[in-house]
């Protein structure tokens, strides 16, 4: 008999009628129409009532820590009932032993279905998984460490593509001998970004206090491209940022025209003098001051 056999025009009828529309695949099954409502399991008595079958099963798991009180029972299908206990692992706090039991259609025994601990109301769980790239952060990169760049990198792109009218051109490129990928216009703007807005840039502490700016310093290397108009290296083996990326209108106190050095201060005379005094006469009172002073 084919799968694909349908009933009678007055049977179908009475049963499209009384069931919802479902649609019979080449292969014989039937696709879901439109959606039923799911129906609440009821609590089977049963399996209800197997809470020291439960216990037994989460106690020979949970070996040798034991298992707490019976904290409540859910109904996941017809004659399938959770039984949950406390965990007393001292390393899971806040989690639950959860024992499935299940009572065949017809039958009066109840089995164990599967035993296993489950994360309650305030336990102590892992953090999201994150992807090792998404956790990578600059700096993180060792010596011998590979940081492999995917192929759809949005800051990388061909390099024959990344040609700009009125920039800079590489006129010593050669087919075969050039780079497969440079940086994109994304990628550039990004790296522009973070450097001008990082300890390179003109608003770091040591830029702000700095004599004069990189543009005007002598050890101040231009880079190559489009980037040379803000950006260059420090050449100063002196300087903090030697070897480093570094913004035109960056700064430090290592600028190649910080020679004039200051004077060393000097004191003055002392104000006030100590070691001497000085004799005021007042009216009338001349005779009596060289008396009170020795004087004859």
């Amino acid at each position: 008999m084919s799968p694909l056999r349908q009933s009678s025009p007055a049977r179908s009828t009475a049963a499209a009628a009384a069931q919802p529309t479902t649609a019979r695949t080449a292969t014989g099954r039937t696709a879901a129409g439109p959606a039923r409502r799911t129906r609440t399991p009821a609590v089977d008595a049963a399996a209800a009532e197997a809470v020291e079958l439960a216990r037994e099963a989460a106690e020979e798991t949970a070996r040798p820590h034991g298992v707490g009180g019976h904290l409540g029972l859910v109904a996941e299908a017809d004659r399938v009932v959770t039984h949950y206990f406390e965990a007393l692992d001292p390393a899971y706090k806040g989690w639950r032993w959860a024992v499935t039991v299940a009572r065949a259609a017809r039958a009066r025994n109840v089995t164990v279905d599967e035993c296993v601990l489950l994360p309650g109301d305030g336990a102590l769980l892992a953090p999201p998984w994150v992807p090792w790239l998404d956790r990578l952060r600059p700096g993180d990169l060792g010596p011998g460490d590979l940081l492999p760049t995917p192929a759809d990198d949005v800051r990388l792109a061909p390099g024959f593509t990344q040609v700009i009218d009125g920039a800079d051109r590489e006129a010593q490129w050669e087919l075969g001998l050039g780079r497969a990928r440079v940086l994109s216009q994304e990628g550039r703007d990004e790296a522009t970004t973070r450097w001008y807005e990082g300890v390179a840039g003109p608003r770091a502490s040591i830029a702000v206090s700095a004599p004069a700016q990189c543009s005007t310093c002598g050890f101040f290397v231009p880079l190559a491209g489009e980037l040379r108009q803000v950006f260059g290296a420090c050449a100063n083996e002196y300087a903090p940022d030697d070897g480093r990326v570094v913004s035109a209108d960056h700064g430090c106190g290592a600028h190649s025209e910080a020679v004039v050095v200051p004077a060393a201060s000097e004191h003055g005379p002392p104000v006030i003098d100590e070691l001497g005094y000085e004799v005021v006469e007042g009216e009338g009172e001349a005779a009596g001051s060289d008396e009170a002073l020795g004087h004859s």
